[in-house]
């Protein structure tokens, strides 16, 4: 595998389905990062994982996966590459022992002691019957497989959610023991921004089929802010310096995305540190301006 710079290498990616449009994504993962793809579902997170993976044929773009075109080759590159799902893709017949002996023979780097090493520590059974399996049985068994066979790139879609904060956080800290080795990376797409805030090297946010921000996600928690005002404060406000607003009765919560600038442009403002929640949800508001 040649030297390569980012993991994953997204440009001008589109897809047209009857209602809704993958419009122009671009974007890159760097080695030895996560990154959190974050937005509303329907937003076109899994799509655009859908056609990174060459699940579903986009209509343009490029993609490029250890800095190769990821339309070539499929067959070498997947070898690296480990995917985990909302749904379980394995046959619910199925079980860990026969998993294992099914895997064996499609990659080169499966290692069977591994995957036994997984199955221990998140206490799955061998002989039981996936379809018997709870939900958090079966985002454990992906990704106990997903990292059984040497990938150097996981790409999970919406792989916690669903799950109780006791599994979340330890599957989080296996991601973060993965991350260790700086040949690996991983795109995680998620709703669940709590969980990105934890791990998270950097973030691209997508909404309504485009991308609104990528970058690292401690320069963008660092530049955006709640702006906190009363409804006559609130009125002085120019509507171009901020995202959207949250007004209430009492006053109003206002996004801003250079919060530097705006608390010297309004010296008495009270401009609060905003969360990855907030401003998803500030972003997603953008068009109405103000909402409640």
């Amino acid at each position: 595998m040649k030297d390569y710079e980012n993991a994953i290498e997204i440009k001008g990616l589109t897809k047209h389905y009857d209602g809704f449009t993958l419009d122009s994504v671009s974007f890159n993962v760097p080695k030895g990062s996560i990154m959190g793809f974050i937005g509303q579902n329907g937003a076109g997170k899994s799509t655009t994982i859908n056609s990174l993976l060459g699940i579903i044929k986009p209509d343009g773009g490029e993609m490029k996966i250890f800095g190769e075109d990821s339309s070539q080759n499929e067959r070498v590159w997947k070898q690296d590459v480990a995917a985990v799902f909302d749904e379980l893709p394995f046959h619910e017949q199925l079980n860990a022992k026969m998993l294992d002996k099914m895997l064996r023979h499609i990659f080169k780097g499966w290692d069977s002691e591994t995957f036994k090493s997984y199955l221990d520590r998140f206490a799955l059974p061998a002989k039981k019957k996936f379809g018997q399996f709870s939900k958090g049985m079966k985002m454990k068994l992906q990704i106990a497989a997903a990292l059984s066979h040497g990938a150097k790139l996981l790409v999970m879609d919406e792989a916690t959610t669903g799950l109780d904060p006791v599994v979340r956080n330890e599957i989080l800290d296996i991601f973060m023991e993965y991350l260790q080795d700086e040949e690996n990376s991983i795109l995680m797409s998620s709703h669940i921004t709590s969980d990105l805030e934890k791990i998270a090297d950097s973030v691209t946010f997508i909404d309504k089929g485009k991308i609104l921000l990528t970058g690292y996600k401690d320069d963008i928690l660092a530049s955006h802010g709640l702006l906190k005002c009363g409804r006559s404060d609130y009125a002085s406000i120019d509507k171009a310096d901020f995202i959207s607003a949250r007004v209430s009765d009492v006053g109003a919560e206002l996004l801003v995305s250079d919060r530097a600038a705006c608390a010297r442009k309004y010296s008495g403002a009270v401009i609060d540190n905003a969360t990855l929640d907030d401003i998803m949800v500030y972003y997603v508001n953008r068009e109405k301006k103000e909402w409640s």
